[in-house]
């Protein structure tokens, strides 16, 4: 069995089960959302759990604990490997302190067949964007086999292209992992945040990257939902400034639903 270990545990998050689970479980408890029936899809940040932790928790709150999926379709941003297109693993399985997520084997190699994604485990082996979702998705217990996928230079049309027939599935949960600004000051930080969520609301397709570091994701998804009625809304927003203390230089989050 090819397992994708864990990069970032005991560095994004705690790397021992019970305290992960322990934290997890506490964020959830603490920002739990009205539960969204028809969820469609999550956009979620993927900072460390100190920074970024409550308000993923406020996303990953809204699934009911009664959702059926039979995968997931997350996506995040390259961060360490500059690659043409949209990545997925080689893997069988990604692994968290928690256990073990599989991989939907099948869709991913359907996915690969029609040219829209290729296999890159090494634009994998030290992402973080997508690693830091799995212990909430483990936490709410949603048993669903996982298409993670990393984006490299791909255009929106492209993105758009894979997210629409999840979105037009109710067995599909698409997750969107994506922080806002980035090293701002407090003041500049909430200015440029508050605009880029009033775009986010407002369907825009051109979010830039200096506004949300996941923006080739989010403006796929953008694209996609211009196809569909779904809607997104918005759940929490605050910056690192809010939820670590730091307010000299921080990062922007924000978590949104799409039903």
């Amino acid at each position: 069995m090819n397992t994708r270990q864990p990069a970032v545990s005991g560095l994004f998050y705690p790397d021992d089960a019970r305290e992960l689970a322990c934290e997890v479980d506490t964020l959830l408890r603490q920002e739990q959302r009205e539960v969204i029936p028809n969820l469609r899809a999550l956009i979620v940040p993927h900072a460390g759990y100190i920074y970024s932790g409550s308000v993923a928790a406020a996303a990953f709150s809204c699934i009911s604990s009664d959702a059926q999926f039979k995968y997931i379709l997350l996506i995040g941003p390259s961060h360490r490997v500059a690659f043409q297109g949209m990545a997925v693993p080689l893997a069988d399985q990604f692994n968290t302190p928690l256990g073990n997520i599989s991989m939907a084997a099948d869709r991913i190699s359907e996915l690969v067949d029609k040219g829209w994604v290729t296999y890159n485990d090494l634009a994998h082996t030290q992402e973080h964007s997508i690693e830091v979702q799995l212990p909430f998705i483990q936490q709410v217990d949603i048993q669903a086999d996982l298409i993670p996928v990393v984006v490299g230079n791909a255009s929106a049309s492209e993105v758009a292209r894979l997210i629409l027939p999840a979105l037009q599935d109710p067995e599909v949960l698409t997750v969107i992992s994506t922080d806002l600004s980035h090293y701002h000051s407090y003041v500049k930080a909430k200015l440029i945040d508050e605009n880029t969520n009033q775009r986010i609301i407002a369907g825009d397709t051109d979010i830039r990257g200096d506004e949300a570091c996941g923006h080739m994701g989010l403006n796929g998804l953008q694209c996609a939902l211009a196809s569909t009625d779904f809607k997104i809304h918005l759940l929490q927003s605050c910056n690192s400034g809010d939820s670590a203390g730091d307010k000299s230089r921080v990062v922007g989050y924000g978590a949104y639903a799409i039903y």
